[in-house]
Parts: C-alpha cells; sequence; structure tokens
C-alpha cells in the first residue's frame, strides 16, 4: 500500500493559464517572439520563425498547405485561436477530431491543431501508417498532466488492497494520457466523454460496485450527483495524501472515488460571475460547460458538452442573450458567428486555454514546411500494447453510446 505523502507538482500548464489574461475581448496573434517575452516554456523552434509576423505566417502557411494538398489534413480544436483554425480542414471537440482522423484514409499526414492527449487519441484511431502530429509538444493538458501514471497505479493498488475483492471501474474522461485510457481498458474500464459520461456511469454503477473517476473531479461529481449519487457517497483522491487522503472507512463506504483533477479553464467561472449577469441582463441564458464546479453547473439554465453548447446558441431565438461559461476563443466566435444574438463569457477576463494557445501559427508552418522537405517533425506514436488497451476502453464507450 502507497502511504507516502509526496509533495505536489503544480503542472507548468496550470502556471501558465494566466500569462495571456486580458481585459480586452480580442486575442490577436503576435510574432512568437513577442508571444516568448511573457515567460512561456514552449518547443524550441528553428529562429527563422520567430519574428515572422502573423500576416506572413498566414501566406507562407497557405503556400505549403497547397503544396501539399490531399497529403495533409488539418484539425483544428474549438478553442484553439483563430489565426490557427482558419486553417483547419475541420474542426469539432477533441474525440469528434479523432474520429474524423481516422477517417480520412487517403490523408498521409493528420496536423492535430489541439494538445497532446487529442493527438494521441488520434493516433489511437487512426492507421498505423498515417502520422498524427502536434505542432508544438508542449502543448499539453493541464488537467491530464494532473493523473500522473504512477500516481494511478498507487491509487489502483491502494483501491484493491483496501477494498479486497469489491468491483471497482475505472472510467477516464477524454481529457487524458493514453496510458491512463490504456489502464482503464486493461481493467474493464471505459473512457468517457462530457455528452456521455451519465451512460458510462450507469453502466458501471450496475455492476453493484465502485468508480474510480479520472482526472477531472468537477465533472465527475456533476455527472453522478445528478444521477442521485449524493455528496456523502464521493470522495475526492488527492495522489499527494495517503490513501488520497481518506479513512479506510470513508473508501469502504464510498460510490464514487474522484481523482483530484480539473480544468483551469472552466475553474474560472463563479457563481458570482453568473449572478453578475443575471443582474446585468434580465433575459440571459446562463450555458457552461460540466467541467465547472458544481455551484456554477447548479445555478447555471443549462449545463452540456461542448458541442451542446454551440448547439444551443446557434438554435437559439434572435435577440437572445446569452452569458456562455467556457474558452474564450469559442465564446469569441461564437458571438461573431451570431450575430443576431448578445453574447458573452461569463469571466470579464479573457484568459484562453493555455495550453491550446502554445499551437502558434509558426509551429503549423514549420510542421507544413517540414512535410514540404519530406521530413515529418513532432509525430505523436503511442506504444503497441498502449494503443490496444485504450483502444478497448474506447470501443466500450462507443458500444455504450
Amino acid at each position: 500500500m502507497a502511504t507516502q505523502t509526496k509533495m505536489p507538482v503544480l503542472p507548468i500548464t496550470e502556471l501558465e493559464q494566466s500569462a495571456f489574461c486580458q481585459t480586452e475581448e480580442d486575442l490577436e496573434s503576435k510574432s512568437l517572439i513577442e508571444e516568448f517575452a511573457v515567460g512561456v516554456k514552449w518547443q524550441r523552434i528553428p529562429k527563422k520563425y520567430l519574428g515572422l509576423s502573423p500576416k506572413l505566417l498566414a501566406g507562407r502557411i497557405q503556400s505549403a498547405k497547397k503544396l501539399l494538398g490531399q497529403k495533409v489534413v488539418i484539425l483544428g480544436h474549438h478553442y484553439q485561436r483563430d489565426e490557427v483554425i482558419q486553417f483547419a480542414d475541420y474542426t469539432g471537440d477533441s474525440f469528434k477530431l479523432s474520429e474524423y482522423a481516422a477517417s480520412q484514409t487517403d490523408a498521409e499526414h493528420i496536423i492535430f491543431c489541439g494538445v497532446h492527449f487529442m493527438a494521441e487519441t488520434a493516433d489511437i484511431l487512426t492507421d498505423n501508417s498515417q502520422n498524427v502530429i502536434l505542432p508544438n509538444m508542449t502543448a499539453g493538458c493541464s488537467m491530464a498532466d494532473m493523473a500522473i501514471t504512477d500516481d494511478v497505479l498507487d491509487c489502483w493498488d491502494d483501491l484493491n488492497s483496501v477494498l479486497k475483492r469489491q468491483i471497482v471501474t475505472p472510467i477516464t474522461y477524454m481529457n487524458s494520457t493514453a496510458d491512463i485510457k490504456s489502464l482503464c481498458g486493461e481493467n474493464d474500464g471505459v473512457v468517457c466523454t462530457s455528452s456521455n459520461a451519465k451512460k458510462t456511469f450507469e453502466w458501471a454503477l450496475k455492476k453493484q460496485g465502485k468508480i474510480l473517476f479520472l482526472p477531472d473531479q468537477h465533472l465527475g461529481r456533476n455527472t453522478a450527483s445528478r444521477m442521485g449519487v449524493s455528496n456523502d457517497e464521493m470522495i475526492v483522491w488527492d495522489p499527494f495524501k495517503p490513501l488520497g487522503g481518506n479513512s479506510e472507512e470513508d473508501i469502504n463506504k464510498s460510490k464514487i472515488i474522484l481523482w483530484k483533477g480539473h480544468c483551469s479553464v472552466h475553474t474560472r467561472f463563479t457563481l458570482k460571475q453568473i449572478n453578475s449577469a443575471r443582474d446585468k441582463h434580465n433575459d440571459v441564458k446562463v450555458i457552461v460547460h460540466p467541467e465547472c464546479t458544481p455551484d456554477v453547473v447548479d445555478n447555471a439554465d443549462l449545463y452540456g458538452s461542448t458541442e451542446f453548447i454551440i448547439n444551443e446558441v446557434v438554435n437559439a431565438k434572435p435577440g437572445s442573450t446569452w452569458a456562455i461559461g467556457t474558452e474564450i476563443n469559442l465564446v469569441n466566435r461564437l458571438a461573431k458567428e451570431n450575430q443576431d444574438k448578445n453574447i458573452f463569457c461569463l469571466d470579464s477576463i479573457v484568459c484562453p486555454c493555455a495550453t491550446m494557445y502554445r499551437i502558434h501559427p509558426a509551429y503549423l508552418l514549420w510542421m507544413l514546411e517540414n512535410l514540404v522537405e519530406n521530413n515529418p517533425t513532432n509525430v505523436v506514436k503511442v506504444a503497441s500494447k498502449t494503443k490496444e488497451n485504450a483502444r478497448k476502453a474506447l470501443d466500450l464507450m462507443l458500444s455504450l453510446s
């Protein structure tokens, strides 16, 4: 049983979250050397790309993309900056993009303008002959970084020691590493998205056992509480404390064991912001992502996945007012594309997803020009055994959905 107390380490992606926060609504990209000036720790890139202006970058990206033709597919996540998303052949959330990548069997290279776990998932689903490329290899995910494989394995050993023969089903959110998805697949667990989390919880609880939910405690609690699971039946597992900071009695009494992780973007939204929006706009609809804290989700008018938020806002009545609790690039894009509605972000301080923001146009150009020279760079490859077990957990998710 792992009982040693560890020193908590805050992921660098979490520390960087406020680096690009500002009060202005427009998040215009600058040259890479200007963005480096705030002290971020990004992947090294050849010096020739550092001082290129956004206009020069755009022109060269277009030229390289034209030369490569159908050999390359560029995927853009909804939270990506506009200066990158404009070159995407397809946009969407993380799993939707990975599924699209798998359907592009004629493409030799998939450039995934997202974060590392997304590129891993795309590699798991695509053909072995295809390259999945991440423009900036330091584009991780603070939430995924909060569930380190060794820490999760220690937790798993502790739970098996305390619970003996009781069933524990591991469920991991899509926002996790390939290693964590593999651990779930190897132990008869499953992956979930924010839109199908309830179905995976229902399936697991039918086993009359417990759920270990990784790595987002808030999505886990929000999902379980709406299924009638009380807070007394949920515990949080802190990997830096013996037994996750719980007693053996608490572990035995629990139904849901929530890993102590969170989203650095969605935990910025507060009940105070919701009340402020309602004070200023009598007819406002507040819609938030389920990665927000429970008090925010409980007090919103609507909550749901990124695709749910997009569909609700796009299909809303002209003239309606929406306060949205999700990543600012998506909120700004929705506002620009739906000018018949009043759309704004709940948080008046504009903070992009720090990890997604690491995909600067200069990195995209670097990847494309390397491909023109037949020199694929930043190829993400998941080990075969890891891929096999992770695929098992992903396939189970699809069968449940």
